[in-house]
């Protein structure tokens, strides 16, 4: 039975019915997508570990590598972490089970979620399905590239600056990074508390929207969450008349912006007008001067106080040492990676005495600024458009010696996620045979409205978003 399973085309929503059919069995399906990363993850490494047993009532899924899963080992892509097996399921593991999801396994990461390629994994690169000589992006590159190349039919990812946003768009998928506060976190390896979020990776905007609806809500053991002020809806529509579409200026500025992106970008946006939407433009300029810099302040800064628990006694690997100062240092110095080194340090250094007001306190006022100056875009536009990525994936390599081309990647979708905003990729076109992302960015609670635009567009683009490479 699982022969007859394309899993290469297989959306989620197209799984769920076969299993409500009974046309295929979870066992089979499950053993199906185990067939497929057999055949094609060697080359890709999107996963860390697989889980051979299908135990539950509907279909697959894979989760990002900071997400606790009972039983089986979280590393957040780090040696420290390594050999750790949670007691607990997180709770979007947990309402995954709930609704009867089986985990196929879980997907490489930058190590920590910090990095724009999932290059800075302790185990290894993961690679893109269209292209094996370039990165899916990051930090959840497994899990978008898992997605991309038939090897699950959906997942869920992290994002603190763009880590689902990012990676989406380089491998061609759909993917949500919903309202802060709108998914739990608790059971999540944390980066930094106040810009982490949860969710969904997928092949089509409706599949999004099926698995937000599954994590998304209020939850008791993680006091930022809040109950959804209205229900997820399931995109039908396929006109836009009435919505009003925001392009920032600023943003269309970016000389990082590579012309096969623009052209992808502005031809989707010439289409969404003639779907009915009114497209204008409109002004971020805090958002887009200060972004990028607000973020390398305030992430760091958090991340210092949360990975400080790894010291090889409470958590982590330990490694010995003479006394206690040397058992702590050869901890840190063995178990983390050059990435996570360079932001405790920066991080550290904005929270000790003196610089505390000069750089975190700063970087948290203008954090605010950036939450008031999108907020008044919304009072003109329902929605906001920039392209996801400024660039398609870039060749392995090509940005590992340099920290500020790296984080530039996350130019166009940090603001939003400083903002605490949700935004929404949807492929809109190709740059060089690559796949190009669209960003949709929402009011807080506008993931309806992503929703409805994006489906539109994906129905109206009809583009083929199985990796040229592995199309039979």
């Amino acid at each position: 039975m699982s022969a007859a399973v394309d899993t290469l085309r297989l959306t989620a929503e197209d799984a769920l019915g076969l299993v409500e059919r009974r046309e295929v069995s979870p066992a089979e399906l499950h053993g199906a997508y185990l067939e497929a990363i057999g055949e094609r993850d060697g080359e890709l490494h999107c996963y860390l570990r697989t889980v051979a047993e299908a135990e539950g009532t509907s279909i697959p899924i894979a989760l990002k590598d900071v997400i606790s899963t009972r039983g089986v080992e979280t590393t957040a892509g780090s040696r420290i972490l390594s050999g750790y097996v949670p007691v607990f399921d997180s709770t979007v593991a947990a309402r995954c089970k709930a609704a009867g999801l089986t985990l196929l396994g879980k997907t490489n990461t930058d190590e920590f979620a910090m990095g724009s390629s999932t290059e800075n994994s302790a185990f290894g690169p993961s690679r893109n399905p269209w292209d094996p000589s370039r990165v899916p992006g990051g930090s959840g590159g497994g899990t978008a590239a898992a997605v991309s190349a038939g090897l699950a039919p959906w997942g869920l990812g992290s994002d603190t600056g763009g880590s689902i946003k990012q990676p989406s768009a380089l491998c061609g998928n759909v993917g949500l990074r919903p309202t802060y506060g709108t998914v739990s976190r608790y059971g999540i390896v944390a980066f930094a508390s106040s810009l982490d979020q949860v969710g969904p990776v997928a092949k089509t905007v409706r599949d999004v929207a099926l698995l937000y609806r599954i994590i998304a809500g209020r939850d008791a053991a993680d006091s930022t969450t809040v109950e959804l002020p209205s229900a997820v809806e399931l995109p039908s529509a396929e006109r836009l008349e009435g919505l009003r579409v925001g392009v920032p200026r600023q943003a269309m500025a970016l000389e990082a912006i590579e012309p096969g992106v623009r052209a992808a970008f502005e031809a989707a946006l010439e289409l969404v007008e003639e779907l009915g939407a009114e497209v204008g433009e409109c002004d971020l300029p805090l958002s887009f001067d200060y972004g990028l810099p607000c973020y390398y302040l305030i992430a760091p800064a958090e991340a210092s106080s949360n990975l400080a628990r790894y010291d090889g006694v409470r958590y982590g690997r330990r490694s010995e040492g003479e006394s206690y100062r040397e058992m702590v240092e050869g901890s840190r110095d063995e178990g983390f990676g050059d990435e996570p080194k360079r932001r405790i340090m920066l991080g550290t250094y904005a929270l000790s005495a003196g610089y505390y007001d000069a750089y975190y306190g700063q970087a948290q006022k203008v954090r605010t600024l950036i939450v008031r100056e999108h907020a008044s875009a919304f009072e003109k536009f329902d929605v906001l458009a920039t392209p996801t990525s400024p660039t398609v994936a870039f060749p392995l390599g090509d940005r590992t010696a340099d920290p500020l081309a790296m984080y530039a990647c996350d130019l166009l979708t940090i603001p939003s996620c400083v903002a605490g905003l949700p935004g929404l990729n949807v492929p809109c076109g190709f740059s060089e045979g690559l796949p190009v992302g669209l960003q949709l960015i929402g009011p807080q609670f506008g993931e309806n409205a992503l929703f409805r635009a994006g489906h539109a567009l994906e129905r109206a683009l009809g583009l083929d978003l199985v990796p040229a490479r592995l199309r039979a």
